[in-house]
């Protein structure tokens, strides 16, 4: 299995390899993982780590680079005897690795260029799109967290066959056993919460920075608000902290405060999930990808509507025992979202890709 430590798709495969039941090599593409992330590692029975040193596809000038590291990942894979590779960057299916090839596409620079708008992608970057696709139809099996994110891709990439659709699954946020005496446990966060990439055009900061504008109460943003490409947001009304470790994080989820996003474009939003799991009350973009995981959870705004965002979070903050139906009720619906469902539908789908191989042979 491939991974990097620079973002969610670290956490996402270590806790999938946690729960198969197999023994598993995780190969680090991009930047090295940092003592906690190996420390972690080290405490999942029968996972092996291997860091690469291979470059990220999405932090490459070009082709050549990412065809070398998937060519890099296939002799690792045969070298180590793996049965199956599960690519977490489908680009690199484009390689001959021998074995049947599960790619999942966690998000996608032609996916988001398309969500953004912005008609044809960039000259300079069209080749990054073009590898993902190839790869995707070579895959011989393709994975998405969403059915709404898999018609996406299959859309983008004229793929014959549509990604089958696996929902993440994460462990909840350990929230602090006790709260501070002046923050009691019975009485939740008079404000609103959200947590992603700032930066980033398609997660709707500018709707939720113009909603808090018309509130009457703190709205807290958390998250890069510089790009590792240079893109920034300025966000002028919402209390912005930039990233928080998780600890802090934890701290503000267990005041229960109403969790907002305002994507017009989301895979699937871990996020949304870890706020879910800690019981707080969700107010959400009404897309396809939202309505498909939280419908009958949350409550749903048309994105790009900063009056709706923020009348709906000041009904919630106005109505306390509203406010805690809601939260419970985003609870219970995260409570399906487990690393255990989707390492059962993740073994299926290896188990179905060996028995079509040996079929063939």
């Amino acid at each position: 299995m491939t991974t990097d430590a620079v973002g969610g798709v670290w956490r996402y495969a270590l806790e999938l390899c946690a729960a198969l039941d197999a023994e598993v090599v995780l190969a680090v593409l991009g930047p090295a993982p940092d003592a906690d992330q190996r420390a972690a590692a080290a405490s999942v029975p029968g996972l092996r780590l291997v860091e690469t040193g291979l470059p990220l596809d999405w932090l490459s000038d070009g082709p050549g680079p990412v065809l070398a590291a998937g060519a890099a990942i296939a002799r690792l894979a045969r070298e180590v005897g793996a049965d199956v590779v599960h690519l977490n960057s489908p680009a690199l299916a484009v390689a001959d690795f021998g074995v049947p090839v599960v790619a999942v596409n966690h998000g996608c620079l032609g996916t988001w260029w398309d969500a953004a708008g912005k008609g044809a992608v960039d000259a300079t970057l069209a080749w990054l799109p073009d590898l993902v696709g190839r790869g995707l139809r070579v895959a011989d099996r393709t994975v998405a967290p969403t059915r709404a994110y898999a018609e996406a891709i299959a859309r983008r990439y004229a793929l014959r066959v549509v990604p089958t659709a696996v929902h993440n699954g994460r462990t909840p946020i350990a929230l602090p056993a006790a709260l501070p005496a002046t923050l009691p446990a019975a009485a939740p966060c008079p404000g609103a919460l959200t947590v992603g990439r700032l930066w980033d055009e398609v997660k709707g900061t500018a709707t939720l920075d113009a909603a808090a504008a018309r509130l009457d109460a703190p709205f807290v943003a958390v998250g890069a608000t510089r790009a590792p490409h240079g893109a920034t947001a300025a966000p002028r009304h919402l209390q912005a902290t930039g990233p928080l470790p998780e600890a802090e994080l934890a701290g503000l989820l267990a005041r229960r405060p109403v969790f907002a996003s305002a994507a017009r474009f989301e895979p699937f939003g871990l996020a949304v999930l870890e706020a879910a799991q800690a019981g707080c009350p969700l107010v959400l973009s009404d897309i396809a990808t939202f309505r498909e995981l939280w419908d009958g959870a949350a409550v749903f705004v048309a994105a790009g509507d900063p009056d709706g965002f923020a009348a709906a979070i000041a009904a919630l903050l106005a109505d306390p025992a509203r406010h805690a139906p809601q939260g419970a009720a985003a609870q219970a619906r995260a409570a399906r979202f487990t690393p255990a469902a989707t390492a059962a539908a993740m073994t299926a789908i290896y188990r179905d890709a060996l028995g079509s191989r040996e079929d063939a042979a």
